[in-house]
């Protein structure tokens, strides 16, 4: 794995609150995004995208690990719904104890706030 050279930074990963969203950020560019929707005690997990760019880095694991640590910080549980969450969740069952099950009742929430 490479560290990052003197003149580029560290992938630096923030929660965008006003865009229900993680942002990993790359030298000061977005370099991907996972999106959520919060359902009263859960966060909604429904999409993982890092731009072509910056893919094999392992900049989408980075982002969605971070975003799950601030998820559990926050009291929340997790619902993986995004294909790319569900399958880090299955290799890190450091975050088993608040992972709750995609459901119908779940998805039909999502596709009313989603539109």
């Amino acid at each position: 794995m490479s560290q990052p050279s003197a003149d580029h930074a560290a992938p630096v990963v923030e929660r965008v609150d006003a865009h229900h969203r993680y942002e990993i950020v790359v030298d000061g560019k977005r370099a991907g995004v996972t999106e959520y929707r919060d359902h009263g005690e859960q966060r909604v997990f429904f999409h993982t995208e890092v731009d072509d760019a910056y893919a094999g880095q392992g900049l989408a694991a980075q982002l969605v690990r971070q975003a799950l640590t601030d998820t559990r910080a926050s009291g929340k549980r997790i619902v993986p719904v995004c294909p790319y969450v569900a399958k880090f969740l299955k290799r890190h069952d450091e975050f088993a104890d608040i992972t709750d099950p995609v459901t119908p009742e779940v998805l039909r929430w999502l596709e009313a706030h989603l539109g």
